[in-house]
């Protein structure tokens, strides 16, 4: 290993490495480099050992995460182990992951790699590729980056637990949006939280106050669209006695009773102009003056907004006070429609039909495969909140399992799943794939009444199903060759209704 610069820094590491090489002298090395920066280092020699270490830790995590696991932070391994290689210890990790990728971060190195070894890792989501001899920079930087990563990736699990698991998804939109939260959550700046109707603005405000050091206090909401306009600064703010009719004794405002924690303004674009100066007073200062008071009283808010609307469109017409919006937005957070990541959809499916029948004292239901289609289908203009209602209406008015007919027929008209066309097209579809020949136009022009939806589901159908006839079933390989990721086939499979080995 090359030698270190003359100025050494202080330790930065902290957590753990599992170096995995059957090199007694790598292993020793990279212990002195990575134990020299203050991280605890464990060690395998052999790839059987390393999975043997690593499942018995995930499992321990995934049994209790609570509780203090031996789960490493990071994984150092060579290629080329004297069993099993390091790749496919890397592969066996990534199935054990989310979207094909490990649980944590793994760090590849080899003295004899290939390009093809650098792609594979790459591929199956190793965090860093690098070739010995090691240079002891790059292996400082690179477990550094490493585990800060595991450092988020563990913060952002521990929220969702927090929220309860109330925010559903894992299409990239939603798992971007939740690494936003997890950083924002832990800063004091203010976020505005724009989106449709539906989206679900008030889990991602609870889920940023989950995640800041505010979570022990109150989480305080302001719907300022359904208080009065003549009641909005004394709910706000509070009022003393006598400070207007009705008025007979003080009272606090949210301001007050959000003290110490979050007060999430729920569609402030709603506000009225005199409230919104009032707001930006205490945005300002942090201070406060009840309605009929006289003596500021000091708070100590983080505020979250959100809105439906234009903000910045509204303050160029003068309906909103630009330099509260600019207070307002200092971290602006989209949420996207539901449109944008359908890939959910099978996720909050089960969760509302779970949620329905429980609620409503229902022994638990599934749902077929063409019913969840027509759902995926779907363009949800209401967003989740659109769904959570179909479902539970589909989970009261059925006698058992759901299927195709429970699903509305508004959902379901242009659909042809229920009368066999797309099936029979897509099996016509298969055969062309599988011999190649020219029959591809003629089926085209026989297709001329079949819906657009109906025909681009058989294309899909026929061309995946083929794939995997391809590669013997093999889904990881299929979906790489597909170029998606491995959960991601999985949900096409349930949403296409393609069973392991149909033929």
């Amino acid at each position: 290993m090359n030698q270190p610069n003359s100025s050494e820094e202080a330790p930065v590491f902290t957590g753990t490495v599992l170096v995995v090489d059957d090199e007694k002298n790598i292993r020793r090395t990279l212990r002195m480099v990575i134990e020299g920066e203050g991280a605890t280092v464990h060690e395998a020699e052999t790839g059987e050992r390393a999975l043997e270490l690593l499942e018995a830790a995930l499992a321990a995590d995934a049994a209790d995460p609570m509780l203090a696991s031996e789960l490493p932070n990071v994984v150092i391994m060579d290629v080329m182990l004297g069993g099993i290689s390091g790749i496919e210890v890397l592969e066996r990790l990534s199935a054990l992951g989310e979207d094909g990728h490990p649980p944590l971060p793994v760090i590849m190195i080899s003295g004899h790699a290939s390009v093809a070894d650098a792609v594979r890792a790459t591929r199956l989501g190793a965090f860093d590729f690098f070739e010995k001899p090691l240079s002891r920079d790059r292996v400082v930087v690179s477990v550094r980056n490493a585990l800060r990563q595991s450092k988020a990736e563990r913060e952002l699990r521990d929220l969702r637990q927090r929220v309860h698991g109330e925010i559903i998804g894992t299409a990239e939109p939603m798992r971007e949006l939740m690494r936003m939260v997890s950083k924002v959550g832990r800063t004091k700046a203010r976020v505005l939280i724009t989106g449709e109707s539906g989206t679900g603005k008030e889990l991602i405000a609870r889920a940023i106050h989950e995640a800041s050091d505010r979570h022990d206090h109150a989480f305080v909401k302001v719907n300022c669209a359904a208080i009065p306009r003549e009641l909005i600064e004394s709910e706000l703010f509070g009022h003393e006695r006598g400070a207007f009719t009705g008025a007979v004794g003080q009272k606090k405002g949210l301001f007050e009773v959000a003290h110490r924690g979050t007060l999430f303004l729920d569609e402030i674009g709603d506000m009225d102009l005199d409230a919104q100066a009032k707001v930006l007073r205490v945005l300002q200062s942090g201070e406060l003056t009840r309605v009929g008071g006289h003596t500021p009283i000091q708070v100590d808010v983080r505020v979250l907004a959100a809105t439906h609307r234009n903000l910045q469109e509204m303050a160029g017409a003068g309906e909103f006070r630009e330099d509260l919006f600019f207070r307002l937005a200092v971290v602006p957070i989209r949420m996207p429609p539901l449109r944008e990541r359908l890939d959910d959809v099978p996720l909050l499916v089960r969760h509302f039909i779970d949620q329905a029948c429980e609620e409503n004292g229902l022994a638990r239901r599934e749902i077929d495969p063409q019913g969840l289609a027509a759902l995926a289908r779907h363009d949800w203009p209401g967003n989740v909140r659109e769904l959570r209602n179909v479902i539970e209406r589909m989970v009261v008015l059925s006698d058992g399992d759901l299927d195709i007919h429970d699903v509305p027929p508004e959902l379901r008209s242009d659909e042809s799943a229920d009368d066999g066309t797309g099936d029979g097209i897509g099996d016509q579809l298969g055969g062309a794939l599988a011999t190649g020949d020219e029959r591809f136009a003629e089926l085209l022009r026989g297709q001329s009444e079949l819906p657009l939806k109906a025909f681009r589901e058989a294309v899909e159908r026929a061309f995946i199903l083929q794939r995997l006839r391809d590669n013997e079933w093999n889904v990881s390989r299929t979906a790489e060759l597909l170029g998606i990721e491995r959960t991601h086939l999985h949900r096409k499979l349930k949403i296409l209704g393609i069973q392991r080995g149909e033929r």
